[in-house]
């Protein structure tokens, strides 16, 4: 599953968009650099029965912002993504 995928899958489950996710989790005080992964993990857990996987992914972008590693970028792979700049905005207006 591609890193975009995983956060796709977010929205599907939550109902919330990446980017609104940022921003429960800033209000939360869960936002980097003071923030750790357990306490996303749980929160996510918690509040929307999400698995540490999609969790965690959502930790990278609350950590890291929507850059990933150009690793996988273009690869043929089961991870690769097809930019190294996740889409936040829902999946809805991701342009094609």
């Amino acid at each position: 599953m591609s890193f975009q995928a995983y956060l796709d899958t977010i929205e599907d489950r939550t109902g919330l968009t990446p980017r609104q996710l940022l921003a429960i989790a800033h209000d939360k005080g869960l936002d980097a650099p003071t923030a750790k992964a357990g306490d996303v993990v749980a929160w996510l857990k918690d509040d929307y029965d999400l698995g540490r996987g999609h969790a965690m992914a959502m930790w990278h972008v609350i950590k890291n912002g929507p850059t990933i590693d150009t690793k996988h970028v273009g690869t043929g792979g089961t991870h690769r993504d097809e930019s190294d700049t996740l889409w936040l905005d829902g999946k809805a207006s991701k342009p094609t």
